[in-house]
Formats: C-alpha cells, sequence, structure tokens
C-alpha cells in the first residue's frame, strides 16, 4: 500500500498533540510582533500573545506560510518515505497560504501532490484533514481520499460571537470610540463562514441574545441533517464554550463527543479574547 502524507496549516486549529496522532505535518502561520517573530502553535499560544498585546496595546501582524515552508514540509514527507502528499489550506479567500502550497508543489517536479482549499478554517479545515487520515488508514487511494475531503466543503458550518471590538479597533478596523461605544452598549457581532470568508452577519446586544441567536442560526443551518462532527471554539473562554454547548444539546441531538478547542493565534489575533463559537460537519 502506498503511503499518503497528509498536510496542513495551522489555521486548522489542530492542537499539535492531535495532529501527532493522526500522524498530520502542520505548517505554521507566522505571528510577527515587531522584530520578533513566531510560528503560530508551536511558539506561541493565546494567554503569551493576548499578554503582550494587552501590554503593548497592539497588535501583532500574521503572515500566511511562505512557499518555502511548504517545500520544507513536503521534502519532509518524501524524505520520511511518503509516496503523495494530500495538502488541506485554509480557504484561498482568508489567506495566501494556498497560493504559497501551489507555489511550493513546482519544487517537486514528477511527486504526486495536491492541494485542497477547504474554503474554510478553523476545525472545518481540521476535521478535513483528520477525514483524510481515516479514509487512507482505512484504504482509500489518493484520488478517493482527495473527493472524499472535497465531499465535506458544502457540510461545514460556523457561527461564533465575538465579546468585544477592542481586538478589532487595535487592528484598525475600527475606531477606538465606536469599539467603546458598542462594549457599553454590550454589542456582540455574529461570525459567519459565508463563501469561503469569515464575515460579520449581524450585531445583536448582551451574552444572552447572542448565544441564543448562535443557537438559532446553528439549528437552522443544520435543518433535518444529522450531526457527524461537532467542536465548540473559543478564545480563552471555556465558560461561555460550555453554556453554548449545553445550549446546543437542548435544541438538536448532538454526538456523544464534543469536542472544544481554541481558536489558535493566527485566527485569534483578528477576533479577540472572548469569541465562542460552534463548527458543526453535517451529516450527507
Amino acid at each position: 500500500m502506498s503511503k499518503i502524507q497528509v498536510i496542513t496549516d495551522t489555521d486548522s486549529n489542530l492542537p499539535i498533540e492531535l495532529a501527532k496522532e493522526y500522524g498530520i505535518l502542520l505548517v505554521p502561520i507566522t505571528i510577527q510582533f515587531g522584530e520578533e517573530s513566531f510560528a503560530d502553535f508551536f511558539e506561541i499560544q493565546n494567554p503569551e500573545m493576548f499578554e503582550r498585546i494587552d501590554k503593548i496595546g497592539k497588535l501583532p501582524t500574521t503572515a500566511a506560510p511562505s512557499p518555502a515552508a511548504f517545500a520544507n514540509a513536503f521534502r519532509t514527507a518524501f524524505d520520511s518515505g511518503a509516496d503523495s502528499i494530500i495538502c488541506i489550506t485554509v480557504g484561498a479567500k482568508i489567506s495566501r497560504t494556498h497560493e504559497s502550497a501551489l507555489i511550493a508543489v513546482e519544487e517537486f517536479p514528477g511527486k504526486k501532490i495536491t492541494v485542497i482549499d477547504s474554503e474554510f478554517l478553523t476545525m472545518g479545515q481540521g476535521y478535513m484533514a483528520i477525514t483524510a487520515v481515516e479514509a487512507i488508514t482505512a484504504g482509500a487511494s489518493h484520488e478517493e481520499t482527495v473527493a472524499k475531503v472535497r465531499s465535506l466543503i458544502p457540510r461545514c458550518i460556523l457561527y461564533g460571537s465575538i465579546s468585544t471590538l477592542k481586538y478589532i479597533a487595535l487592528g484598525g478596523r475600527v475606531s477606538s470610540l465606536a469599539a467603546s461605544m458598542a462594549n457599553m452598549l454590550n454589542i456582540r457581532p455574529i461570525l459567519c463562514m459565508r463563501d469561503g470568508k469569515l464575515e460579520m452577519l449581524e450585531k445583536v446586544r448582551t451574552r444572552k441574545v447572542a448565544m441564543d441567536r448562535l443557537v438559532e442560526l446553528l439549528v437552522k443551518a443544520v435543518g433535518d441533517k444529522s450531526v457527524e462532527r461537532i467542536c465548540i471554539v473559543h478564545v480563552l473562554n471555556l465558560e461561555d464554550a460550555e453554556f453554548l454547548r449545553n445550549k446546543l444539546a437542548e435544541k438538536i441531538k448532538l454526538p456523544t463527543q464534543v469536542e472544544f478547542f481554541n481558536f489558535g493565534p493566527g485566527v485569534s489575533v483578528h477576533t479577540g479574547v472572548g469569541l465562542v463559537g460552534c463548527f458543526i460537519l453535517t451529516g450527507e
């Protein structure tokens, strides 16, 4: 049987230990504080990153992995005995990561490498990588695995709520005055994945209304389909994450295992502390 290596970037939010468990190679996003750069997940996590942000009052910049970073991962895979590679990237409309991976492929003429645009991020992308490994383990070919991964894309759902506009203001996307007013009024923007991008859907007021609205949107999106995989995503906000899980369980049948994952620094820097949301992969 040929060996197929699965690779993804850290915008997948796959914890390092989980990636190791499945044998998935992670290519990190770069977090840049001035002259200091850190590999997302590997060298910096949310607590340290937000401590730095609050201290200096400025957001770091983020950078997609370079083509060289992907080329190194591809080379490592082939040197370790891989016959082919399936690389699943964060959505091409979100980051240049997908473009970097495609450029890296050009350094390996004659090698079998498929780069898949997940059209998603966080555990939507992460579960695609896990599903790929599961399919390969079950005996699927390279082509069958690619088809399986791509079949997941239209079944992915993500909604979330931001608890503060403080960090969005630091990034310059809203004014500090507007952010302060919004926080005083307890405004909670609702986010969703739409057409391959993470967008603001609407704004509501108060934590309770935000939680109720998230549940309403998720239940409507699932409809009469089953929930195949689910995880609650958050940024240093396990309390609200558990609350959301419990509220959702009152409305729809959830799998026995509901996982909780922090957005990694490469994603959470754009949302700030307090975000809570839910990713669902529906059944076919």
